[in-house]
């Protein structure tokens, strides 16, 4: 029988600081989140510096938690992944300083991972991976389609050109006046909407062929609605322009990744993450699946949003492939996850 491979996993590329034990990359033994969302709530969104603060208070906490939670002791321990960006550069630096303090004291293993690519492996605690496969990638500040072939390898196949899908809907949340963090409201209106939304926002469809996506004219269109009712003193019904914006957004996000799977042959869709909490979207993509006949693979809620189980099973591909960073690993704020 062969040894099992446990990886710490440690990440705080936004708001969560969290730390997990990952047994063999698919195995969850502990998965430790400490939430700002009520540090930011009041600021309407994240506040880096805050951030950085609330990290440095809980990182040692929450290692400590993991392992106790894990029931392992550091001679156990395999490795060390840490989250190297993308992110917030003050946020990310005490992850990294602290994965760095650790691997030098415990003689560990230090393995830096791309935060989106602890997203799409979060899809592996559900299912392993069947390639080739396309994930679909939505999160705050990213969305994303990407092919992979094989493990650790992404070919960026669409890109957000400018707002990401969660940055939409946190923008649009705001000008409803929805608490942060927005998703979720304008999620929950518009599965209160019993009946079609009489609004009608425009798709971005781009150049034919194209996957890339844009959701700025989306989100403008969405605001200047609402001012220009605002100015006639009329009343748009929230739960009118929370459904007929989510719509345009899920319609142009699944006919996109549907026409990737098509195009290669995929033979399993991965959903990931933030946004992949969204119940419209969740609806929407397995609905679209179905009807292709593809394999959908979707993590729980909680393994959507930020934590560090995602990060210690991409991390642990990573080690098995030899990828290891040494004391000079620094912060990458806006590094991509494309390798070929």
């Amino acid at each position: 029988m062969e040894e099992s491979i446990l990886i710490l996993g440690i990440e705080t590329s936004c708001d969560e600081t969290a730390a997990s034990v990952v047994e063999n990359g698919m195995l969850i033994r502990s998965n430790v989140v400490a939430s700002q969302i009520k540090s930011h709530k009041r600021f309407g969104g994240v506040v880096p510096e805050i951030a950085s603060r609330h990290h440095v208070e809980q990182i040692t906490l929450v290692c400590e938690a993991a392992l106790e939670e894990a029931h392992v002791t550091w001679e156990e321990i395999d490795g060390i992944a840490v989250t190297e960006g993308p992110g917030l550069v003050g946020a990310l630096l005490v992850g990294i300083s602290a994965a760095k303090t650790l691997a030098f004291a415990h003689s560990l293993p230090l393995i830096p991972v791309n935060h989106m690519a602890g997203h799409i492996y979060a899809n592996r605690f559900i299912k392993e991976f069947t390639f080739p496969l396309v994930s679909l990638v939505v999160s705050g500040g990213h969305t994303e389609i990407i092919h992979m072939p094989e493990h650790g390898r992404f070919e960026l196949i669409g890109e957000t050109r400018d707002d990401a899908a969660g940055e939409a809907f946190d923008k649009v949340a705001r000008v409803l006046g929805l608490p942060y963090p927005g998703g979720p409201e304008i999620d929950r209106l518009a599965r209160e909407k019993e009946e079609p939304s009489p609004l009608n926002f425009p798709r971005a469809w781009l150049e034919e062929g194209s996957y890339d996506f844009s959701f700025s004219g989306l989100k403008s269109a969405v605001i200047n609605a609402v001012h220009n009712a605002e100015q006639k003193g009329e009343h748009l019904d929230q739960a009118d322009v929370a459904a007929s914006f989510q719509e345009s957004v899920i319609e142009v996000l699944v006919t996109k990744t549907m026409g990737a799977v098509q195009q290669y042959q995929a033979k399993q869709l991965l959903v990931a993450g933030g946004v992949a909490a969204n119940g419209g979207l969740r609806h929407a993509i397995t609905k679209a699946a179905e009807e292709a006949g593809i394999e959908l693979v979707i993590p729980p809620i909680q393994l959507c949003t930020d934590n560090a189980a995602m990060i210690a099973a991409a991390g642990t591909i990573d080690y098995l492939q030899g990828k290891r960073a040494n004391m000079g690993l620094n912060a990458q704020p806006g590094l991509e996850l494309v390798n070929i």
